[in-house]
């Protein structure tokens, strides 16, 4: 397959040129290539091609949750984030009983031998170790503190899917559990959390490298007798080596807010996400957030998925680029950062960046061309044109 007439988003600039792929890879980058005879050929027009979307952190999409129980809906929810730019993903859990959770990590093995859809390399647990107090739309019952004998009992059946772990550090057991997921290489992501700024860093120093959803679920500055003391968002700021994820769908966090947040933070420890559930993708109207069967009952409207009295927002329904037309068209970020927040970042943090995550030789050919107007025309997983038809 060649690619012509792009302008190809690399790992630190825009380049107007050509691009071949061989096989499943990258092969050729140039200011001009000569098709092969028999060569599929794909014109781009001038505008941008970019490296598929790496989203860490995603419930489902399409009308479907990676928690609903089988085979099927897992296959379906893939397929509709790959269609909607995400070429890789870590489906991810919520707060559940210990059955749903090995049922989803049963499904998601079965999906993975299909190789339908995006890429999933593992899987992200957010919960169930989380804080009462910032429980957001996590399912209160399943709300439990980590003991050794569960969370090892949860790698154990999980066999190597656990990428990502979500936890708040503050609950009873925390720091143990912290220290065990890193020997066991397991990124450790603060979340859910009314943590002050000692125990966030105390837990940075035992492991933990991320804060998942910046500013949702999350701590910020309270008074106790008196005194002024940080929370976990301030904790984020201020600890140079804490990578924060931020939903880029422009409402969870306004504009306004992810110019402070881009102002402060250096753009090296910052990652963006969905944390799409099942409405993403999909229409206005009532949904589910978690399992089709167990979930919470939920209101998408005004771009976004909220908790049916609308005092707390629900979830993102945000696609894959829907994130790219936040950071270009919103944010005005220049297309290279843009690809290093959705792309290489989330692939440099899962260790597959060797892989994914940019345009360059030798690298799977995961790619987006986009239109005019950062609508995403074309989606390209590992050198094939993927058809919605065959989806």
């Amino acid at each position: 397959m060649l690619i012509k007439n792009g302008v190809l988003v690399l790992e630190n600039q825009c380049y107007k040129g050509d691009l071949r792929i061989k096989g499943e890879r990258i092969d050729e980058i140039s200011s001009s290539l000569s098709p092969y005879y028999d060569e599929e050929v794909i014109d781009a027009k001038g505008n941008l091609v970019m490296p598929g979307v790496v989203d860490l952190h995603t419930h489902g999409s399409g009308g479907y949750d990676f928690m609903d129980g089988d085979e099927e809906c897992v296959t379906k929810a893939s397929q509709s984030l790959l269609m909607t730019g995400t070429t890789t993903c870590l489906p991810t859990s919520l707060t559940s009983s210990d059955d749903d959770l090995f049922l989803f990590f049963d499904n998601i093995r079965k999906a993975q031998k299909e190789k339908k859809g995006a890429r999933i390399p593992g899987v992200h647990l957010e919960g169930p170790y989380f804080s009462d107090s910032m429980k957001g739309a996590q399912d209160p019952r399943y709300i439990i503190t980590p003991t050794p004998d569960h969370y090892k009992n949860v790698m154990e059946k999980g066999e190597g899917l656990i990428k990502r772990w979500t936890i708040a550090p503050e609950v009873e057991g925390a720091m143990e559990c912290i220290k065990y997921l890193k020997k066991e290489g397991v990124i450790i992501s603060g979340g859910h959390t009314d943590s002050d700024y000692d125990t966030i860093s105390m837990a940075y120093d035992n492991g933990m490298s991320m804060l998942t959803h910046f500013y949702s679920g999350m701590s910020t500055i309270k008074r106790v007798g008196g005194f002024r003391v940080l929370g976990a968002v301030e904790a984020g700021y201020l600890i140079d080596g804490l990578t924060l994820e931020l939903i880029a769908d422009g409402m969870h966090l306004p504009p306004e807010l992810l110019r402070l947040i881009f102002k402060i933070k250096d753009m090296s420890k910052i990652t963006a996400c969905s944390d799409s559930m099942r409405g993403a993708g999909m229409g206005d109207g009532p949904s589910i957030l978690g399992p089709k069967n167990n979930g919470t009952d939920v209101i998408v409207e005004d771009g976004i998925a909220k908790m049916p009295d609308r005092t707390c927002f629900a979830g993102s329904v945000a696609t894959g680029g829907r994130l790219l037309k936040t950071l270009l068209l919103i944010m005005h970020l220049a297309p290279s950062k843009a690809a290093y927040l959705l792309s290489l970042h989330p692939s440099i943090i899962i260790g597959m960046d060797k892989d994914i995550g940019s345009i360059k030789i030798g690298k799977y050919a995961d790619l987006l061309i986009l239109d005019e107007n950062a609508n995403i025309n074309t989606v390209i997983l590992g050198g094939k044109t993927v058809k919605r038809e065959e989806i």
